[in-house]
């Protein structure tokens, strides 16, 4: 089981640091089908996220996917988009230790559909930069994350496309903002009592981190046109996803 979640961690951050989004959105289900619960695992890849979104973030600073040096724009929206996370993962944290979250997911599975397609149909489409939008896709997407452990890259990657970023800084900052979004929500997991499951997190993090050099150079590699392409396109399986697995488990 340790080497599954081991091959599983650096799959998932693979494409997670590559096209960012993926690694909460598709370990968190997988897990739960392996027999764990759900805020068993929920935690602790929040917890591993945090880890790893610094090491991606730097790692794409290093080769120049995105500038984070202290008072450039793209740390200022890495920022933005993790302050906003501190009321959309308060919230989705309560919500979860206390209500059933089905509805909750549904609609915004149903929001990561939207983006998707909104990115399909205008894949060669530049958009003027807008902190507006960064502010409202910031709190939906951390509502999203710390209520089910996913579904962060998706809205947050996609909606900095639609802000006007291009796709190469729009990955590296989710990856960084994700990181800091991820801190919050485990402080809160463990004030409201779930706790982190320990004896999972060094598998995690030993596939999520072994993931980071290769997923960096993908990015830094791959053409502009081909990643907002395959943003688009794994935005709206995601968003898809989310929602058939609550209609088929209704």
């Amino acid at each position: 089981m340790s080497l599954t979640v081991f091959v599983l961690a650096f799959l998932c951050e693979y494409m997670d640091s590559t096209l960012g989004m993926g690694y909460g959105t598709t370990l968190t289900p997988v897990l739960i089908l392996l027999g764990y619960e759900p805020l068993e695992v929920i935690p602790v890849i929040l917890l591993s996220e945090v880890v790893t979104g610094f090491a991606a973030g730097l790692g794409h600073h290093r080769v120049g996917n995105a500038i984070f040096h202290a008072g450039s724009r793209h740390l200022r929206i890495a920022l933005v988009l993790a302050a906003c996370s501190i009321a959309g993962a308060s919230l989705s944290v309560l919500l979860s230790v206390n209500l059933p979250p089905k509805a909750l997911k549904g609609t915004i599975g149903l929001i990561i559909i939207a983006v998707g397609l909104v990115l399909l149909f205008n894949v060669n489409r530049q958009y003027k930069f807008s902190w507006r939008r960064l502010y409202v896709l910031g709190l939906v997407a951390s509502f999203n994350k710390g209520i089910s452990g996913g579904g962060y890259g998706p809205l947050v990657t996609g909606g900095q496309i639609l802000s006007g970023i291009n796709a190469k800084s729009a990955i590296a900052i989710s990856t960084l903002s994700e990181g800091l979004a991820s801190i919050i929500a485990v402080l809160l997991y463990l004030w409201a009592g779930p706790g982190v499951n320990w004896q999972l997190l060094p598998y995690l993090l030993g596939g999520s981190l072994l993931s980071v050099p290769l997923a960096v150079l993908t990015v830094q590699r791959l053409p502009l046109g081909y990643l907002r392409l395959y943003i688009a396109l794994l935005t709206l399986a995601l968003g898809s996803g989310t929602v058939g697995r609550l209609i088929v488990h209704w």
